[in-house]
């Protein structure tokens, strides 16, 4: 498929007289897509009942008389005002016990089924009169599920939903009590309308009582989703997309995009490496106007898997952004970098946001491709020279990668209802495995937790997994790589039990948990082979060889040939050390990277991205600072890895 470059256009926030020019330009720049409507339902049905279609035909009309490719939104995550009127009920209510007000966006609870059928009927609407327009080649249903934390709302509408959800599930309330381990501090109920929402408990509530909440609310985006998607097939062949959000975790993502046939995300490096990053102000004064080298292509990898294979960039960060704590500008070329790496991950389409700055309301800090006053902004030469390139480009298979790492949203819910100490966070942890191995060179597929084959991988590697689902379990038993597991993984059932024997619950690996403990911050527990763990710490016993020990001779690092276990949680010398071993007996080439130097190898090339301070060399191409290169894969010498062995050797 062709990769093509799109933006996010609002022709109702300029007056009409623009838009051929505007369409004109975007055309001019190499730009094929153009996303609208997302935020319109006010000028849509400006009254209830009352639709105003004349105003977007002519937008779609004028827009595809340029040439390009109308992806119309779904408007439902900006709600009229006229709609609270008729739903007062229908805003979400924070954990705090407080409703959430109207004035901004994504006022609505996923579980409030009378604003559910309103948006059904807009959406039928808008099948209706552009479902087999040939202009609205592209569909996006709402826009960024979950953000400003909306996915968990505690309000009457959740509520009743889910004791309907529990009756469902466990058809009696004793086996729910069993489930829940309700015995404890008499918390057994006697009828389903005697169950809470787990928010504002004297103590904590009782973890699978928030894990069956959390399961709930991802079944109301997936339900939400599912009902606009079915609406739209009845109308169009197009495909159907949402915009997902970077670390968002809320929610199923997986579930929710078995209803879509591509999977997009929005990329803002400079604004969540502001907002995410762990590493402390130097790093982020070292990124700043780049981005963290390895958190983009982690959610090119991930949503590429949540999509099957299919995923976009619908809103790609084009300059400074309003919404972090502090707002630079990207460095020269870090706007083309960004572009050609979603490329080399497999992405079908980028698209920017915005076309033209809004001079008006909450988003008017932030940069699009023009400036208010329509003279182009920096990122808009970056944009017509990535066009350029990309036409003269030969199209690039995303090839198939050798390294697989489980994500599961469920993990997330997990470790977050019951962390055991404060630095425990499941992103994090899958994260850093992910880190040290782009590190070593390496290109990685993000798998679901219920993958049914491996057949494709060397190495296999699950941290933290909360249990296995019984297909990647059978995909385990016939792998014939090596698997990597570790801490956390396998370590309690899907109600949040102990497991009956101790964790970890996986195959093929002969040890036990006895028990566990968390480290606080500047703790750090030595172990044989070099590094450390810290944050969290296991005690083993095991049938297993012990690779590695901690100071007091107790197992730290376990495996057989097949087979690693982690007792704990590595830092960066540690991981490194543990992955390159696996990797090097599995016979996957790799190499220590410098700095903020990265790569990818697709199926015909590999591509170099340069987001450190300075210069770097690798295969005898150098690669500038902000800078992206590619070579073909045929013209590089034989892949050797160029880091020590275990014994010490070259590999």
């Amino acid at each position: 498929m062709k990769r093509t470059l799109g933006v996010c256009y609002y022709p109702e926030h300029w007056p009409e007289p623009m838009w051929a020019q505007d369409a004109s330009r975007m055309a001019e720049s190499g730009l094929t897509w153009v996303r609208i409507g997302e935020f319109a339902w006010s000028r849509i049905e400006p009254e209830p009942g009352l639709y105003t279609w004349d105003w977007l035909d002519r937008a779609i009309e004028t827009l595809a008389g340029a040439g390009l490719r109308v992806i119309l939104g779904t408007p439902t995550s900006t709600p009229p005002r006229w709609m609270l009127d008729k739903w007062p009920d229908m805003l979400p209510v924070g954990a705090d016990g407080q409703t959430r007000k109207f004035g901004s966006r994504r006022h609505y609870c996923f579980s409030h089924s009378g604003f559910r059928g309103d948006c059904a009927a807009i959406v039928r609407k808008l099948g209706e009169r552009y479902g087999h327009s040939p202009h609205v080649q592209g569909w996006q249903i709402d826009n960024e599920y979950g953000n400003h934390n909306t996915t968990l709302s505690f309000s009457p509408s959740a509520l009743a939903g889910f004791r309907h959800w529990l009756e469902r599930k466990y058809s009696n309330i004793q086996a729910l009590n069993t489930a829940w381990g309700n015995v404890f501090w008499s918390m057994e109920y006697g009828r389903f309308d005697q169950i809470g929402l787990p928010n504002q408990t004297v103590a904590e509530a009782n973890p699978s009582h928030w894990m069956d909440f959390r399961r709930y609310s991802s079944d109301q985006v997936a339900a939400f989703n599912k009902v606009q998607a079915g609406i739209l097939r009845a109308f169009s062949a197009a495909p159907l997309i949402h915009n997902f959000m970077t670390k968002s975790t809320d929610f199923d993502h997986f579930k929710v995009a078995g209803d879509l046939d591509i999977a997009s995300w929005d990329s803002y490096p400079l604004g969540y490496l502001e907002k995410h990053s762990t590493l402390g102000d130097a790093w982020i004064q070292t990124y700043m106007r780049k981005g963290d080298p390895d958190f983009q292509a982690f959610h090119h990898d991930l949503y590429r898997a949540v999509g099957r294979g299919r995923h976009w960039i619908m809103e790609q960060q084009p300059g400074p952004v309003n919404w972090a704590v502090y707002n630079p500008a990207p460095l020269p070329g870090m706007v083309r970098l960004w572009t050609w790496e979603a490329y080399a991950h497999g992405a079908e389409a980028v698209c920017y946001f915005r076309w033209r700055q809004a001079p008006f309301a909450q988003e008017q800090m932030h940069a699009g491709l023009l400036r208010p006053d329509s003279v182009p902004a920096p990122a808009l030469a970056e944009v017509q020279a990535a066009a350029a390139e990309l036409e003269a480009m030969p199209e690039v298979d995303g090839g198939q990668a050798r390294v697989a790492l489980v994500f599961d949203y469920e993990s997330v819910w997990a470790w977050q209802t019951q962390p055991q100490g404060k630095g425990f966070d499941y992103f994090g942890l899958v994260f850093d495995f992910y880190r040290t191995f782009r590190k070593l060179g390496l290109s990685i597929d993000i798998i679901p937790p219920d993958c049914a084959s491996l057949a494709p991988y060397r190495v296999v590697a699950l941290p933290g997994l909360l249990s296995l689902d019984p297909r990647l379990r059978q995909a385990l038993d016939a792998f014939d790589g090596t698997v990597i597991a570790g801490p956390r993984s396998g370590s309690k059932t899907p109600d949040m039990r102990i497991p009956t024997g101790l964790p970890p619950q996986l195959p093929g690996f002969d040890c036990t948990v006895e028990y566990v403990e968390s480290l606080r911050p500047g703790v750090s527990l030595p172990i044989s082979g070099g590094g450390a763990f810290r944050l969290w710490s296991e005690k083993l016993s095991t049938g297993m060889p012990v690779r590695e020990t901690h100071a007091n001779g107790d197992p730290a690092i376990l495996g057989d040939e097949k087979h690693r276990y982690i007792g704990g949680w590595p830092d960066e010398a540690a991981l490194g050390r543990i992955l390159r071993q696996a990797c090097d007996q599995e016979g996957l080439p790799t190499v220590e990277l410098p700095g903020g130097l990265r790569i990818r190898d697709t199926a015909t090339h590999r591509f170099y991205f340069n987001y450190g301070p300075e210069a770097q060399r690798l295969d005898g191409i150098e690669i500038g600072v902000a800078e992206v290169k590619w070579t073909p894969l045929a013209a590089l010498p034989p892949q050797r890895s160029t880091t020590p062995s275990r014994d010490g050797e070259p590999s």
